[in-house]
């Protein structure tokens, strides 16, 4: 009967090291997750190229006038898109506040060669920065970081390297760690440590921050909870507005969000005084 009992324990104990032998392996691959077969399209929208410090050719998309002493917002996409299917919204928001918006493509996405890792997301969110520095000319105190979901992370990261104007976040998560909680693994927090390779930490950076933090967060999100993104804006040492918007998923905030949705990224790109939102119904804006 011992004898049975320590095979059964042995075998749990090789099954359970095995599966984090797989987090630890494929992790980066659940974290990125390049669409397969995005269909070509075409756009108007002006292409730029670049490099990262490894050599990496990387592009990305400006949509608006880039003008001296004007805003420009450097945008950063979630795991599962690439950057041209926001050249809606970032015509919008050109349209909206005068912001010249500049949309980077991470490697391996949309044709790009190279793998995305944790550590290649940071060379090429500088790499863009680079760029839009020294191309564009646009100065420190115009410049502001925009993320949606894992691209929170990304601008989040960016911004403890270079602060910008303001740090914008839609939809963020607050840790890799707590993300991978999501996953439902028993005993993963006490191995995090060991199996871990994606080590995006939101909410730590944001608490030491220079710039405001904005975030935007719909309460019906079943991808990113939104005791995440309230959670982050708690965090942040220097806050700006914190927009909930209800009923709204994980990519629609901006269309269920309506007014609401543009007003708040409205004030962040233009550095409007900080007002807290609590709440907000969509299209519609509630003071605390």
């Amino acid at each position: 009967m011992t004898h049975l009992v320590l095979l059964a324990v042995g075998g749990v104990a090789l099954g359970y090291s095995s599966l984090l032998l797989l987090l630890w392996r494929f992790q980066e691959r659940i974290v990125f997750q390049p669409p397969a077969d995005v269909a070509a399209q075409s756009v108007s929208t002006r292409q730029v190229r670049y490099r990262a410090d490894d050599g990496v050719e990387l592009f990305a998309y400006v949509v608006g006038e880039c003008v001296r002493d004007k805003p420009v917002v450097l945008a950063f996409h979630g795991n599962a898109d690439v950057s041209r299917w926001l050249i809606p919204w970032a015509t919008s928001v050109t349209r909206e506040t005068g912001a010249c918006v500049v949309l980077p493509e991470y490697r391996g996405y949309d044709g790009l060669r190279g793998v995305p890792t944790y550590g290649a997301s940071s060379l090429d969110a500088r790499a863009a920065l680079r760029f839009v520095s020294d191309t564009l000319h646009a100065a420190p105190a115009n410049l502001v970081y925009f993320g949606h979901s894992l691209g929170s992370a990304v601008a989040t990261e960016l911004a403890s390297f270079q602060p910008p104007r303001a740090l914008v976040l839609q939809s963020p998560f607050s840790s890799a760690r707590e993300m991978g909680n999501r996953m439902y693994l028993p005993g993963l927090t006490v191995f995090w440590g060991l199996v871990s390779r994606v080590h995006f930490d939101t909410m730590r950076r944001v608490r030491t921050l220079a710039s405001p933090v904005w975030v935007a967060h719909g309460d019906k999100d079943l991808v990113i909870p939104v005791q995440m993104g309230r959670a982050v804006f708690a965090a942040a040492k220097h806050k700006g507005d914190l927009l909930i918007v209800h009923n709204a998923g994980h990519n629609d905030v901006p269309g269920i969000g309506g007014a609401a949705y543009w007003t708040w990224l409205a004030g962040a790109i233009r550095g409007d005084p900080v007002t807290v939102i609590r709440a907000a119904p969509a299209g519609t804006r509630s003071e605390p």
